[in-house]
């Protein structure tokens, strides 16, 4: 039977994997997730390599590498073969689905269509030609969307493994970790029970160990807690998961030294991580803080000791800026983080006028408290208000015949929300044309990128596609199929 583009269209949609579960939808691939998923594969047990393998594949295709793709399913694949040989067909059909999309994509057709009949192989055996229900690819699915930050629907998948087998290690240890990352919802209730069953029966999953240590933190049962911590970094000391949690541990505890230590440890690990950067940022400007509480004359004593954490702060922010943080999260934090004339520095990427360096907070209300509460956007706004500089200074009039030295240099172009940013910028600098361009070219993101498809009702067709390309961040979902 001859292998057509048509006939591949038809099945490969029903193949469960990771080009069907949509894991990109509108940010993308971030930078440093191959960093941490390679990461994971040196330091991780054998048995959960090929799930990271699998991913790593995803990841790859979706930077133009297909060979670097299939190299790493080939691993999985050996991996499964190793490591659940009594399971070997069922764990492998993820693995499969991926081939035949990677081989589909390279316009490899046979090829793709050998792995297509391998599943349907397996399938059959279980009534249904190209999909099954089962635990095991419930929890592969669900590892693979909580990498992705995707904890609502892993928790949904590891619930469901966990109903076929409640007392699987894995699937336990999968539902704790999900859960836990929810918890920051305020909506949601969570229990340090679930991370307790996941430790005894993981007890050598270290990083689950961690976030025990967290939760028992929140309760004020630090001292158990740490324990814990401890034991996970003695027999997991370059793990990165570990690392960056156990660092959370000591910074929540006030041990700042520790938890750069910790930090700066991981960040070797996976120098693209910018949440990495960013909280060595807010640790060395917590250290400035706990020295400029200290006392009017300890603090002048150490005035050389706090200009060069600020200057380690600053670094590391641009750093995470850099490498692609929202600057959202970054400037949010600003107003409790800094004081006006820094902020001012990192959103202006200038020194203060002399004449303006009365500190700005209590001129113009560049307070982080004042908008608890409010959205993110909102708070920056009030922020960026704050930093305005009056009708008659030279330095405004100077940044408004440079904006590229103001809001072109500030953010990265495929930072999220930059051309909001660059707007609000623009609007401090009196350039209100410019601020509405970008304005128009945000909504314009944000209508091309709309899960409803509502930017089809106001932007071209070429608009839609070219869109992309102007904001650095198209919308990315499961690869399109071939026209």
């Amino acid at each position: 039977i001859e292998v057509t583009t048509n006939s591949l269209e038809k099945i490969l949609p029903q193949l469960k994997c990771h080009f069907t579960w949509n894991l990109f939808k509108e940010e993308g691939v971030s930078d440093d997730l191959e960093d941490r998923i390679c990461n994971q594969i040196e330091f991780l047990n054998t048995e959960f390599k090929a799930t990271m393998y699998n991913l790593l594949a995803y990841v790859k295709h979706h930077k133009g590498q297909n060979k670097a793709a299939l190299e790493c399913l080939r691993h999985a694949e050996e991996l499964i073969q190793q490591e659940h040989a009594d399971q070997a067909e069922i764990r492998s059909l993820v693995t499969w689905g991926n081939y035949a999309w990677v081989y589909y994509h390279m316009g490899r057709l046979s090829e793709a269509q050998i792995y297509v009949d391998k599943v349907k192989q397996t399938c059959e055996k279980f009534s249904n030609p190209y999909s099954i229900e089962s635990p095991e690819l419930d929890c592969e699915e669900g590892w693979t969307r909580l990498k992705c930050g995707r904890n609502e629907r892993a928790k949904v998948c590891f619930e469901k493994a966990l109903e076929e087998k409640p007392n699987d290690p894995e699937f336990s240890s999968g539902l704790a970790i999900a859960m836990y990352h929810l918890d920051s919802n305020p909506q949601k209730q969570f229990s340090a029970d679930a991370l307790k069953q996941a430790v005894e029966l993981s007890p050598d999953n270290q990083y689950v160990k961690v976030l025990l240590a967290l939760e028992l933190q929140k309760m004020n049962k630090g001292t158990e807690g740490e324990q814990l911590v401890k034991e996970a970094l003695e027999k997991a000391p370059c793990q990165t998961d570990v690392l960056r949690s156990a660092a959370k541990f000591y910074r929540r505890k006030g041990d700042l030294d520790k938890a750069i230590e910790l930090f700066l440890k991981a960040l070797e690990s996976t120098p693209n991580n910018r949440y990495l950067c960013h909280q060595i940022g807010c640790c060395y400007r917590a250290k400035v803080r706990q020295l400029q509480n200290a006392g009017e004359s300890e603090a002048s004593g150490n005035r050389e000791k706090i200009e060069e954490l600020k200057q380690y702060a600053m670094d590391y922010s641009n750093r995470a800026l850099e490498k692609g943080l929202n600057p959202l999260n970054a400037y949010s934090n600003l107003p409790k983080l800094l004081e006006a004339e820094e902020c001012y520095q990192i959103v202006f990427g200038k020194e203060l006028p002399n004449a303006e360096r009365q500190p700005l907070h209590q001129q113009h209300h560049c307070n982080g408290q004042e908008y608890h509460g409010k959205s993110e956007d909102t708070a920056i706004e009030h922020c960026l208000e704050g930093l305005s500089i009056s009708k008659n200074s030279t330095e405004k009039e100077e940044m408004k015949h440079q904006p590229q030295n103001t809001a072109g240099n500030l953010l990265p172009p495929n930072a999220p929300n930059s051309w909001y940013l660059r707007g609000l910028i623009h609007k401090q600098n009196g350039d209100l044309q410019q601020a509405a361009e970008c304005y128009e070219k945000e909504l314009g993101r944000l209508l091309r990128n709309a899960p409803s498809g509502i930017g089809s009702f106001f932007l071209s067709a070429s608009e839609l596609e070219d869109g992309s390309e102007e904001t650095g961040r198209g919308a990315v979902g499961a690869p399109q199929l071939l026209n």
